[in-house]
């Protein structure tokens, strides 16, 4: 099977000049190359970029190895972590749906009292509990409160001692989270501190819940390695990361401001809530950027796209497609009349083919700008190489918008009011 994954753009209106994405790439040449080389500005931050400085091989076997621990008595586990911190794993475990293991459950992405209610009330229900709380600095609320109510739950349930073998938490080193670990014996793993939490999939937050669903975390760095060799080698032409940034930025030159990941299978769902942040929060800044929105098809298309079709021109499309063929259901006779006959044969994945390229086709030639990233498969090399592939990406079109990638300072706006109101200060 052909594992490369390519980029295509269809501009039936020609909103782009001829040569000019070219000349663009051309202009941007120095761009790709700080980032292949490493940013001086930037090396608080990047610890992500090598995958090995955060994921080495003997990293990696030291997470499966502590795995292989929670996995031969857990029953179920609960990630606690927003942000990054929830959605890099959760986004791997979603697309690839690991049969064995524990349950995974997710808390502390959501300060509703009802479902966290509802997670002690499922928890109740199960033998063998084990969590991971997942915060960088221990100063985020949401992830905070759920591990105090969780691990309390546990120490009521299995006692002190029994509790600290089935608490994990992964933090940066000399933290509050960290002394929390080593004054009453949970099991501490690294947040990386060149790594911000939009970037930590590739790392301990992301490849140890992973591996404990029972994903192959060697795959997937491997994936990461994959695509890493293949972006520092290529040129700035033919860079699919860079020519994805450029056409990006002289799309929203052009006056677009949306960008719509479109797919056709609900299995990248989780994944692409994880794009959506990747490029929100990093891109979001001195009034720039496109707001990155999703189309979960063909459920969404029965949302949206009457306005994608005829709405105002201002959305460019980014199309998510799988080559491999992984599943079949043909579509069985049915002697009762129900005027589906002309499908009596078919099979639901070349209907849902049928649908991409149809949808493909209509939007395209509306005039709406269409790129398309044709992916291998929906496995752990392929999700591997689409993290690092969009991580870099972000990266670069951060620097062509001229924003710092690794900053979120409006973030902070909402939770001074909510800290105000709780009575923080």
């Amino acid at each position: 099977m052909d594992n490369t994954i390519t980029l295509s753009f269809v501009d039936k209106k020609n909103i782009l000049s001829p040569g000019e994405l070219e000349d663009r790439c051309r202009q941007a040449a120095p761009v790709l190359a700080r980032a292949v080389a490493g940013d001086p500005r930037y090396q608080d931050f990047t610890g992500w970029r090598t995958v090995d400085e955060s994921a080495s091989p003997e990293r990696v076997a030291f997470l499966q190895e502590q795995a292989a621990r929670v996995r031969a008595d857990a029953d179920v586990f609960v990630t606690i972590g927003i942000g990054g911190s929830n959605q890099s794993s959760r986004a791997a475990i979603k697309a690839l749906r690991p049969k064995d293991g524990p349950v995974m459950l997710w808390a502390g992405n959501t300060i509703s009292a009802r479902e966290m209610a509802d997670t002690l009330e499922t928890l109740d229900g199960y033998r063998s509990v084990y969590i991971d709380c997942i915060a960088k600095n221990f100063e985020t609320l949401e992830p905070g409160i759920a591990f105090r109510v969780l691990r309390q739950y546990l120490e009521k349930r299995y006692g002190e001692a029994e509790a600290a073998k089935r608490i994990f938490a992964t933090g940066t080193p000399g933290s509050t989270l960290h002394q929390l670990c080593k004054d009453h014996g949970y099991t501490f793993l690294t947040f990386p501190e060149r790594v911000g939490g939009r970037f930590s999939v590739i790392s301990d937050v992301g490849l140890f819940p992973m591996a404990v669903a029972g994903i192959d975390i060697g795959e997937i760095t491997a994936g990461m390695r994959q695509m890493r060799d293949r972006l520092f080698a290529e040129g700035a032409e033919e860079n699919i990361a860079l020519r994805y940034a450029v056409l990006r930025k002289l799309l929203l030159e052009k006056g677009y401001a949306l960008e719509m990941l479109s797919f056709f299978e609900p299995r990248l769902d989780f994944f692409a809530k994880w794009w959506v942040q990747t490029f929100a929060e990093s891109e979001g800044k001195e009034d720039t950027a496109l707001y990155p929105i999703v189309s979960s098809n063909s459920e969404d298309l029965h949302a949206v796209g009457q306005y994608v079709q005829q709405g105002r021109p201002v959305i460019i499309e980014t199309f998510l497609t799988v080559r491999e063929r992984d599943a079949s259901v043909r579509i069985p006779p049915e002697p009762k009349k129900d005027y589906f006959d002309y499908l009596t044969g078919k099979d639901f994945w070349d209907i849902n083919e049928a649908a991409r390229k149809g949808t493909f086709a209509a939007h395209s030639q509306r005039g709406i700008p269409c790129l398309e990233f044709s992916i291998p498969a929906i496995d752990a090399r392929t999700l591997g190489q689409l993290y690092y592939y969009f991580i870099f990406s972000c990266y670069l079109s951060c620097e062509l918008l001229g924003v710092n990638p690794f900053d979120q300072p409006g973030v902070e706006a909402y939770k001074h009011q909510m800290f105000q109101l709780l009575g923080k200060y």
